[in-house]
């Protein structure tokens, strides 16, 4: 058994300033900056969100511009599996930490690890 949910959606920006694309969607969704450099190498940006919702990430990104969402997990190999029995098919594994996935329909997502002390609300449990 393990758990996972919808988690953050990301705001992947081919741009040279994450800053100024993070001002405007500050701006644009009403949600103040956490940080515009969350991991320490300028590609990622977070705004403010509440327990109960998604986060909302900007990543600086080489492809064209998108958005994409991320699956948080207990066990991201269960995980991975299990989505790849639905039909997403493994994409690569990233810096350790995460799944990129593509959904039968093309789109690309992540499952990453639990992103939050607990999980919250809208878990969903597999067996």
């Amino acid at each position: 058994m393990h758990h996972s949910r919808l988690c953050t959606i990301v705001i992947d920006c081919r741009a040279d300033d994450l800053a100024e694309a993070a001002t405007f969607w500050s701006r644009a969704l009403g949600k103040s900056l956490v940080t515009l450099d969350q991991d320490g190498d300028g590609r990622y940006a977070e705004l403010a969100t509440a327990d109960d919702e998604p986060i909302i990430l900007l990543q600086r990104v080489e492809h064209e511009s998108r958005v994409h969402l991320d699956i948080e997990t207990d066990d991201l190999e269960a995980e991975a599996k299990r989505l790849e029995a639905l039909g997403a098919r493994r994409i690569a594994f990233v810096r350790e930490r995460w799944w990129v996935m593509e959904a039968p329909s093309g789109h690309r997502f992540c499952v990453v690890r639990r992103q939050r002390d607990t999980f919250g609300p809208h878990l969903n449990r597999w067996e």
